[in-house]
This record gives structure tokens, C-alpha cells and sequence, in this order.
């Protein structure tokens, strides 16, 4: 296990090595000047040459790169160049914001899944598992603004049970934070059901159909044990996979359900800083959703070794 740790970790820093080195000289490629976008129409050359010094901007890409990893090392991430806001103080309102609805959407997919994926499997070509595999490509198909619209339309313009959008904090009003969370949680929830039902239901039907699985029942072990003890454990580590998988795509930013929701999170920040070229606000963000990405993929890989030995000896 020490042996894949290192192994793992040794990859996690590689892969955040290079995450650095493509959001940082690819983000330079965008057009637009920050100094002049922060100065607004029509500044004075002059001024923009001051301003691009005082950025930092004039000097050599490398030369810049270097400064600001030496900065992130200090855990310096920088300051907004339009705001003055150090970016540790946006990205500490930003995250759990996101870490918010990333965990219920996580949670509703799993709840909406697991069920669905066991029922199908156990009934595998039944009206069941059709009907479960119409869901799971009705998921797969829509897009998630276009679900994310319908349910608002209904929902919020239609039966005026829940608000469009925005956000209100859970000290101000409990019962209006929640009612927020609604519509955005559904739609995640919805979207990541369909990849973990497709993963689960392949992953059990692989498992039920090896000897081991025909040898359990030849001996008269019941079905209720053979699918809890036997299919579900060996079937575990796809479902954590994906599981993982989807759970940090989540926290690393869901722009457009941010978006369309008005939800202030990691993704609408991100968005918010393009569009102004604020150079540290958009690489710390892309960098810190690296950092979840990569640590969560290795808590799942090290857990499916524990569940799997093969993995752990291999």
C-alpha cells in the first residue's frame, strides 16, 4: 500500500506541475489586455504602460511563471487586479459554495443510481431495467442548461413553488437557502445519475456472470447474499471510480448550472474572471480545482485497493 501511495503521489504532483504550466502560458494566449480592460475605454497609453508595470506584466512569460509559483509555494495566491481582494479570501467565500452542491448533488445521484442500478441488474431485461435504461439515456442526452431551464420554467415561472435563482445564506434564512438549493441540486443530481446507473448496472451484470457468482448459488447461498456480500463488493471499486470521477468535476466547477442559477460559486467566479482577464483569480481557481481532482481520484484509488487486493498487489 506505501508502494501505490508513493506511486500516487508522485503522479499527483506531476500532474499539478504540468496544470500549472497550460492554465498559466494558455491563459496569456486569450486576447486582451488586463491593463487596459481595468482602466476602461479609451485610457491613455501612458497610463496603460504604468498600469501593465505595476501588473507585472511586462516582464518575460518565464520570468512571471516563475514569480508566481514561487508565490503559491508561499501560499501567496495572489490578489484580484480588478478588486484588490487577495484571491485566498474569493476562493474561501467561492468553495464551499460549490463544495455545497456539489455534496447534495453528489448524494441525490447516488440515491438516484444505486436503487435504479440493483433493480435493473436483478430484473435485467424486465420493464424495469428498460424503464431504467430510458432514464439513464434520457440523462445522458439532455444537456444540462436545457434541464436546468425546464425545471426552473416549472417549477419557478409555472407552479411558483421554488425561486429561479440566486443564493441566500443559511444564517439569514434557513427555509430560503434550502428552497435555493432545489432547483440546481435536481439538475446535477439527474445529469451525474445516468454515468453512475450506466457504470453500476455494467459493472454488477460483469460480476454475476463470472463462476465464482454460479458457484455461491450451485451451493444454495441466497440471492440477497449472494448480491450484498459477493456481486456489490467486487462491483464496488467501478462504482467508486465513477463516483470519484463525478464528484470532482462537480467541485471543480459547475459553471454552467452556477450560471444559469446564479449561484455565487467556484464556476461563476472562474467565469467572471475570464471575461475580465484577472490573471491570479482564474489560475488559483484552476489550480485549487486540480488540487481537489487529483486528491479525491487518489482517496478513491486507494480505497478500491483496499477492496481489491489485485489492485494493491499489482
Amino acid at each position: 500500500m506505501l508502494r501505490l501511495l508513493t506511486k500516487k503521489l508522485t503522479e499527483l504532483f506531476l500532474v499539478l506541475f504540468f496544470v500549472t504550466l497550460i492554465v498559466f502560458f494558455t491563459f496569456r494566449l486569450l486576447p486582451g489586455d488586463p491593463a487596459q480592460m481595468r482602466l476602461g475605454m479609451d485610457p491613455a497609453p501612458e497610463a496603460v504602460a504604468a498600469l501593465t508595470i505595476e501588473m507585472g506584466l511586462d516582464k518575460p512569460l518565464i520570468v512571471q511563471y516563475g514569480n508566481w509559483i514561487a508565490d503559491v509555494v508561499r501560499g501567496d495566491l495572489g490578489k484580484s487586479m480588478f478588486d484588490g481582494k487577495p484571491v485566498t479570501e474569493l476562493l474561501a467565500d467561492k468553495i464551499p459554495k460549490t463544495f455545497e452542491l456539489a455534496v447534495l448533488g453528489a448524494l441525490l445521484s447516488i440515491m438516484i443510481a444505486v436503487p435504479f442500478g440493483v433493480l435493473a441488474t436483478l430484473n435485467k431485461n424486465s420493464w424495469i431495467d428498460k424503464l431504467a435504461r430510458v432514464f439513464s439515456l434520457f440523462g445522458f442526452s439532455i444537456p444540462a442548461y436545457w434541464l436546468a431551464v425546464l425545471l426552473m420554467l416549472l417549477f419557478a415561472y409555472q407552479m411558483h413553488w421554488l425561486p429561479a435563482g440566486g443564493y441566500v445564506s443559511f444564517t439569514e434564512s434557513p427555509s430560503g437557502h434550502m428552497k435555493a438549493l432545489v432547483l440546481p441540486v435536481v439538475t446535477v443530481g439527474i445529469i451525474n445519475s445516468a454515468q453512475i446507473f450506466r457504470f453500476l448496472r455494467s459493472g454488477m451484470l460483469e460480476v454475476i456472470s463470472q463462476d465464482f457468482i454460479r458457484t455461491a448459488r450451485a451451493k444454495g447461498v441466497s440471492e440477497w447474499v449472494v448480491i450484498g456480500k459477493h456481486v456489490a463488493r467486487n462491483a464496488m471499486p467501478s462504482l467508486i471510480t465513477i463516483v470519484a470521477l463525478n464528484f470532482s468535476l462537480l467541485l471543480s466547477g459547475m459553471v454552467i448550472t452556477e450560471q444559469i442559477f446564479a449561484w455565487p460559486g467556484l464556476g461563476w467566479l472562474m467565469i467572471q474572471s475570464i471575461l475580465s482577464r484577472d490573471y491570479d483569480v482564474v489560475q488559483a481557481a484552476v489550480l485549487i480545482s486540480a488540487v481537489f481532482i487529483v486528491i479525491i481520484n487518489l482517496i478513491a484509488d486507494l480505497i478500491n485497493a483496499w477492496l481489491d487486493p489485485r489492485i494493491k498487489y499489482n
